[in-house]
């Protein structure tokens, strides 16, 4: 099979049953007779982000603002993402918010983007920085701050066993990055996860 290309349906839906006769089941039981399908089609939605271009959300923008240059902040956006190192999921809440440059995007378009890229086999700090980069490279703002706090399956239901542990991960361009003053506005509006306790 070459490197790219994806397997069919009847393929997948093999691998999911050697995964259970591994795990030490029988896939031909009644219980589990209909288990490699339901797995193969909740993949096909956990994993819907490499299906689509985040780019392309942002495209569409409003400049009738009436010269608005403040922050635009949308703050606890829920998000479901799966590891990529155990593929156990990640579930937690993204904090996005840009300085515009004389145009402004819809907010559910930056819940699309955190949407877009949470559906994909993941590790936090990478999820961060495409969030904050596609928001720059498509709307060149004056700045983007994005914060991402999740709780991490792997680390809760196998190997060390924490619960309610979060990590929070943050990516600052611009403004954000340049002007303390701005980034604690941005900290303070979104509830300062860094200072949580």
């Amino acid at each position: 099979m070459a490197k790219n290309t994806k397997p069919t349906q009847a393929e997948a839906e093999a691998a999911v049953r050697t995964l259970i006769r591994w795990a030490g089941d029988d896939p031909e039981r009644e219980g589990l007779l209909d288990t490699p399908a339901r797995v193969v089609r909740a993949y096909g939605e956990w994993f819907a982000g490499y299906a689509h271009d985040p780019h392309e959300f942002l495209e569409r923008t409003f400049e009738e603002v009436e010269g608005y240059d403040e922050m635009v902040v949308l703050r606890d956006i829920r998000f479901a993402s799966y590891c990529e190192h155990h593929m156990c999921p990640i579930i937690g809440r993204a904090h996005v918010g840009y300085i515009p440059a004389g145009r402004v995007v819809g907010i559910s378009k930056l819940a699309r983007v955190v949407e877009n890229y949470a559906k994909r086999m993941q590790v936090q700090e990478k999820m961060n920085a495409q969030i904050a980069r596609t928001i720059q490279d498509v709307l060149q703002p004056r700045g983007v701050a994005v914060v991402l706090e999740a709780e991490h399956q792997c680390m809760t239901t196998r190997g060390v066993h924490k619960h309610g542990v979060s990590m929070v991960t943050s990516s600052m361009i611009g403004l954000f990055r340049k002007d303390p003053k701005t980034r604690q506005e941005f900290m303070t509006v979104i509830g300062n996860p860094v200072n949580r306790g």
